[in-house]
């Protein structure tokens, strides 16, 4: 499998969008690897965003949960 096709792969592995995925591919192609790295930097930060409001529902549920089993005792 070329570089590219892997790099692809490997971003939507991660969870990035088709158009960043892109973008990131395009920047390699072209040779461009420091705008690459911050595009790359760019997708994980939204990635890190999406864990941290995850990590916020999970923290939300918790505490129904303990409420309700609190009731139940």
């Amino acid at each position: 499998m070329p570089e590219t096709e892997q790099l692809m792969q490997g971003l939507k592995d991660s969870g990035c969008t088709d158009e960043a995925a892109a973008r990131i591919c395009a920047l390699c192609s072209a040779g461009d690897y420091a705008a690459m790295l911050r595009q790359m930097k760019k997708a994980r930060c939204a990635l890190v965003e999406e864990m941290h409001e995850s990590q916020k529902r999970v923290d939300r549920i918790d505490y129904l949960i303990h409420m309700q089993e609190k009731r139940m005792k």
